[in-house]
């Protein structure tokens, strides 16, 4: 069977304002993958190398928290994997009201352009696709971004059998690999800061702003 293995990492958060600590964009970043057992292998290995070199290896690998010299290796480490990225940016305030309602109606909207546009082309051959999304919200808005998530799948890949997986990061160190890649590009978005995503650009097959033409700004 021609299997496809899609890990989705999220950058941002769902609060609409322009308060401080308020992210400016909603970003959805996948990494697309024929194997697991690659990348698996690779980042458990630099785990024990990092461990041997007493350095300050974390629970597991967050780009968010791990320190500079950690980031460095795994970026490294990420040059031998077979993998592409696609990103979808969303600059909240530019989100019609009816689309910031409430989560699951935001977190569908770009999802559904993400799948469609992003995703879709790559899957022509597949015969499966299994997507892994970073566990976001309480039990009860996790069934909810489910069932929203397997609504895009079924529009974007009616022919293309397909399961969908939430799992926190640190349970699987394919996640941790998409949580680096929406690290890279949210820093690029929200600070201008491209030093890391240099690092993956070449792996980039599309990265759209999804409201790039709007011109209003609700909050």
């Amino acid at each position: 069977m021609a299997e496809t293995f899609i890990y989705s990492d999220e950058a941002g958060c769902f609060t609409f304002n322009r308060n401080n600590n308020v992210s400016k964009y909603f970003i959805i970043a996948t990494v697309v993958m024929p194997d697991w057992r690659g990348a698996t292998v690779v980042l458990q290995e630099l785990r024990h190398q990092l461990l041997r070199a007493d350095e300050p290896v974390n629970d597991y690998f967050h780009a968010t928290t791990d320190a500079q010299s950690v980031r460095d290796r795994v970026f490294a480490a990420m040059n031998d994997l077979d993998f592409t990225v696609q990103a979808t940016i969303c600059e909240k305030a530019k989100a019609q009201p009816h689309v910031t309602q409430s989560k699951a109606r935001f977190y569908k909207t770009p999802w559904y352009y993400h799948c469609n546009i992003g995703l879709a082309p790559l899957m022509k051959t597949a015969e499966h696709v299994t997507l892994t999304a970073a566990s976001i919200g309480t039990k009860k808005e996790k069934m909810t971004f489910t069932k929203g998530l397997e609504d895009v799948m079924k529009q974007s890949f009616p022919k293309t059998g397909f399961s969908v997986d939430f799992r926190p990061c640190q349970a699987d160190p394919c996640m941790q690999l998409a949580d680096y890649c929406a690290w890279a590009i949210q820093r690029k978005w929200e600070r201008g800061d491209a030093r890391s995503y240099n690092l993956i650009s070449n792996r980039i097959t599309r990265e759209y702003d999804l409201w790039s033409h709007g011109t209003k700004l609700h909050y």
